[in-house]
């Protein structure tokens, strides 16, 4: 099936001028991108040329990642739940899904426990957000502690497939996967990727919600999505085989899959 080729235009929300990267037509899908590892959205990346087969995705780059700076107010991940909650309404979006990743994950969890008025469905693929275990726990792995070589080997169940050599890499890029940790640490650092209030939120959310996690995924393993499912009422968790905690682009066609025939179900 033919796809349109992607448009990047930039949306004013208050102020806050915030990239989007719109591609397909149909039912509206907002893509909320992890941050790490591109620090941006691509617009010719894989998975959204698969999810554009079936529905028009609206993929946002975060504030402070790519080549932007981030407004001095917005601090947390509840400021960016505000922001996309302005950008839905900004562009009219109704019976949308909402499909996070990671760090984009927590932010669509954030979203859908303050209002689920314009979504009619959720997808939390490899989320951080909760912390499930007791405070003496690890839940998350520390990727500030790490090098991008040991974050690479954690994050994908193919580093050496995924990891690009930064060797080679042109220097926008290098300073593109800067801004990115630089960024992340901005909205998650502390507490460190989580909201100690937001398991409890999750209750709230009464639309279909699907769990999606790579297996292969040592930063925050399917146990711990196991936990994230089971505070959301109704949810279902699935794992993605061969990919780890960006199963987007480790496993784009097995992702699309899994989203799209999600989003085409009927009744919960």
């Amino acid at each position: 099936m033919a796809v349109s080729a992607p448009e990047t235009n930039r949306v004013d929300l208050g102020g806050v001028s915030v990239e989007v990267t719109e591609r397909g037509r149909g039912r509206p899908v907002l893509f909320l991108h992890p941050g790490h590892p591109a620090g941006r959205v691509d617009p010719n990346a894989r998975v959204l040329e698969l999810l554009a087969e079936n529905a028009r995705v609206i993929a946002p780059t975060h504030p402070g990642f790519g080549m932007d700076q981030a407004p001095r107010h917005l601090t947390t991940v509840d400021d960016l739940a505000y922001l996309y909650l302005d950008l839905m309404e900004a562009m009219a979006l109704r019976d949308c899904a909402v499909v996070g990743v990671s760090l984009g994950g927590w932010i669509a969890a954030e979203i859908a426990v303050k209002t689920t008025e314009r979504i009619s469905r959720l997808v939390l693929a490899n989320s951080v957000g909760i912390k499930p275990g007791d405070r003496e726990t690890r839940d998350i792995a520390d990727i500030f502690a790490m090098t991008d070589k040991q974050l690479g080997e954690i994050a994908y169940a193919d580093p050496a497939k995924m990891m690009p050599n930064t060797k080679t890499l042109p220097e926008s890029d290098l300073v593109m996967m800067a801004r990115s940790r630089e960024a992340t640490g901005r909205y998650a650092w502390t507490p460190f990727m989580h909201n100690p209030k937001l398991k409890q939120r999750l209750n709230r959310i009464r639309i279909p919600t699907l769990v999606l996690w790579g297996e292969a995924d040592r930063i925050a393993k399917p146990d711990y999505g196991q936990a994230l499912a089971a505070a959301i009422p109704g949810a279902r968790f699935n794992t993605i085989t061969g990919a780890g905690h960006f199963p987007h682009l480790e496993q784009p066609e097995a992702f699309a899959r899994s989203v799209s025939e999600f989003l085409q179900e009927t009744g919960r």
